[in-house]
């Protein structure tokens, strides 16, 4: 048997890390972890990286970064791009960039193998004999339930990216979600950092309910969004009440639904959605006694910016207390 292929899985998700070594497992491979960019060049430097596989939304160094320092430095890697970032325009920008292909998440070994034979890769890795096959398996390293929350907002995350963009023809800049099992106290002190953080412009509140999963979604908006955003859907004249109700609702259509089908379908559970409550500037969730009822909240944040304008919003979902357990065991299957 040959020497095995080194390959590099550049990822800031330690469960997506896993899921690629996973689909790898068949091939002699040598794989190589990086949490982020900037591990990722070190690796391909080192020779550890004639196949990158590389995803897009990183602290430090994200891939966007990765493969204009590759192709600066010509780099002798391949990369092929595996993102929960399904963008069209992300999936043209890494092209032009110089990634062989792109990949959406979640990945599994079939999708991989498909993918491999289309970029004309296959050949290039040497399946193991059967009697081989579970010797070099990867190392497998314990995750925690954070890190499938965080997967899954990721992907669900994209999803939502998509139908903005292709509602308002423009490209969403998408970050890291942040995924936290906050206490009851925290939670006010939350909503008060994204209040200063954003420059509250405005905020719509979203009930959802599923089988023994509920919480609230705070679509929250950054200052001068609404101004910008009049311009992006061109409605001239003065931005009214009415006018302001009826932009709000038509994003949050769009960020609150998909995020929760996409969360939902992964989870294997259907949320409905109660009536918006635009909430203005100086919100409060509409449950005065919520913050007593609950002890602690899984609480998921996501921050969308629309490159090329002043516009901005903040995903925060809020699970209630009675949810967590639920939410856990669904989580374990995965």
């Amino acid at each position: 048997m040959s020497a095995p292929i080194p390959i590099v899985i550049c990822d800031d998700s330690r469960l997506a890390r896993k899921q690629m070594a996973r689909s790898l497992a068949e091939w002699n491979v040598e794989i190589t972890e990086a949490n982020h960019g900037l591990e990722a060049i070190e690796a391909v430097r080192a020779g550890k990286g004639h196949l990158l596989f590389l995803d897009l939304n990183m602290p430090i160094m994200d891939g966007y970064q990765v493969l204009e320092r590759i192709r600066a430095q010509d780099l002798p890697t391949l990369v092929i791009v595996v993102s929960g970032d399904v963008q069209a325009e992300a999936r043209e920008r890494v092209i032009g960039l110089g990634a062989m292909g792109f990949i959406s998440k979640p990945i599994d070994a079939q999708i991989l193998r498909d993918a491999l034979s289309e970029y004309g890769l296959i050949d290039e890795l040497e399946p193991l004999p059967p009697e081989e096959l579970g010797r070099t398996a990867h190392a497998d390293t314990a995750l925690e339930l954070k890190d499938y929350y965080q997967e899954l907002s990721n992907v669900a995350m994209g999803r939502a990216a998509e139908l903005l963009a292709k509602l308002l023809g423009v490209f969403v800049q998408l970050p890291v979600p942040r995924v936290r099992l906050i206490e009851c106290e925290e939670i006010a002190a939350l909503l008060e950092q994204l209040r200063v953080e954003s420059a509250i412009s405005s905020t719509l509140c979203q009930g959802f309910l599923g089988p023994g999963i509920a919480g609230e979604a705070l679509l929250i908006f950054d200052q001068h969004s609404l101004e910008d955003m009049a311009r992006l859907m061109k409605i001239d004249g003065p931005i009214t009440d009415a006018v302001q109700r009826e932009m709000l609702m038509d994003i949050a259509n769009v960020l609150i639904s998909a995020y929760l089908g996409e969360l939902g379908q992964q989870l294997d559970v259907t949320f409905n959605q109660g009536a918006p409550v635009v909430l203005g500037k100086h919100y409060r969730l509409p449950d005065t006694d919520v913050l007593k009822r609950w002890k602690r909240t899984l609480s998921i944040e996501v921050g969308y910016r629309i490159e090329g304008y002043d516009i901005g919003c903040n995903l925060l979902l809020l699970f209630t207390e009675d949810s967590i357990n639920a939410l856990n065991e669904r989580t374990r299957y995965l």
